[in-house]
């Protein structure tokens, strides 16, 4: 049997733009950026790819199997590797710096209130309404990049596979994507393969140390970048990293870390903008611009040295189909993450009416995922006040 064909991505369908398109592109996004990195894909899906053609459906997953492969939060890099696609290195920066600055600017918002009052605002009744949206929204992307992910008998069980292991299991996301990688390459190419042959690995960069005679704002500094250097895996993971580093040293509360999650959660972006909570509360406005710095930085020079990779990737017979088991591997876990936010997000008639609906507004009348999103925000502030 034939090796399943491998198809380069298109570079760009629409002309190209510059730096101050991709930021203000991904300014309004990081607005409304709720739910999580799967949720985070499915709008930059809906906005960038069927909209306003940056790239095409294949580019654009190519570039979602790659966020996978390094460390750091996904969709904060797979909004730098659109960013760059679209303006080159300024456009990385661009992408980054509009994902990232509104959550950062909210969560410090919330974090000088909660310095003064000692509480977390409460902002749960806006997430009622719009995760059984985000759900519709990332349903959709599913469904939209599947088809193109699903290249044959052989991606489609890696997907099925995938699906199963990462939901039923204990297995970790990197080792399903890597394992589904490299079972379609050796499958695909596996009249190529000699006994002389070998597979390539990668390596971490160690961390980096930190120094007792550091200032407090530059140690801060220091440990947020080096967890955003070695952090695989959702947002949640680092919550993880942030009680061995923070709670089990004493720098924290349990409570503290517990309401730093929550503020990142009840924000849109990136959940990684936690570091910003955590850095004002320990060093005020330095502090947080030193933590948001430090997780933030890592990914940028990550996606910086990979990104002239992924087409190069894509020509290689080897390559090509290594990510090619990615990019389905990948979506099978958004498709778990999905399944699981569901059983979560909608829980009564009116959470399953706001999927469906935004669902069949996505996929019969191509209405802006954004838009449903600012939606589900206005019901949801609407629901509060009628309650109240």
């Amino acid at each position: 049997m034939k090796p399943e064909p491998t198809v380069e991505p298109k570079r760009l369908e629409g002309p190209a733009g510059g730096a101050k398109e991709v930021l203000l592109q991904f300014l309004r996004l990081g607005l409304v950026a709720f739910g999580g990195p799967a949720a985070h894909l499915g709008l930059m899906q809906d906005e960038l790819v069927r909209r306003r053609k940056w790239i095409d459906e294949q580019g654009f997953l190519d570039f979602v199997g790659a966020t996978n492969l390094i460390p750091g939060p996904n969709s904060t890099e797979l909004a730098m590797f659109l960013g760059q696609h679209r303006a080159g290195w300024r456009g990385l920066i661009a992408a980054g710096v509009g994902f990232v600055l509104p959550a950062f600017t909210i969560v410090l918002l919330l974090s000088v209130a909660y310095a003064r009052f000692g509480a977390t605002p409460q902002g749960t009744w806006i997430l009622e309404s719009v995760k059984p949206v985000v759900v519709g929204v990332i349903a959709y992307a599913l469904w939209t990049l599947g088809r193109k992910a699903v290249r044959g008998w052989l991606t489609a069980a890696i997907g099925l596979a995938a699906f199963a292991v990462y939901f039923f299991s204990g297995w970790g996301e990197l080792a399903v994507i890597f394992a589904g990688g490299l079972i379609a390459a050796l499958v695909t190419n596996r009249r190529l393969l000699r006994p002389s042959g070998g597979l390539p690995v990668l390596a971490l960069l160690p961390p980096a140390l930190q120094s007792e005679a550091l200032t407090e704002v530059l140690r801060l500094f220091l440990t947020f970048a080096k967890i955003g250097a070695v952090l695989y895996g959702t947002g949640y993971v680092l919550i993880a990293f942030l009680y061995g580093e923070f709670v089990e040293t004493g720098v924290l509360t349990q409570q503290q870390l517990i309401d730093a999650v929550a503020i990142g959660q009840v924000t849109p972006g990136p959940l990684f903008t936690t570091a910003t909570f955590i850095g004002y509360q320990l060093a005020g406005l330095p502090g947080a611009i030193a933590a948001t710095v430090g997780i933030f930085l890592p990914p940028f020079v990550f996606v910086a040295i990979s990104s002239p990779w992924i087409p190069r990737m894509r020509r290689s017979p080897w390559l090509g189909a290594f990510l090619d088991g990615v990019n389905v591997s990948a979506l099978a876990l958004m498709g778990a993450v999905t399944l699981r936010l569901a059983h979560a997000a909608v829980v009564d008639a009116a959470g399953v009416i706001l999927a469906l609906v935004s669902a069949i507004l996505l996929i019969g009348f191509r209405v802006s995922a954004t838009w449903l999103v600012l939606a589900g925000v206005a019901i949801g502030l609407l629901r509060y006040l009628l309650a109240g």
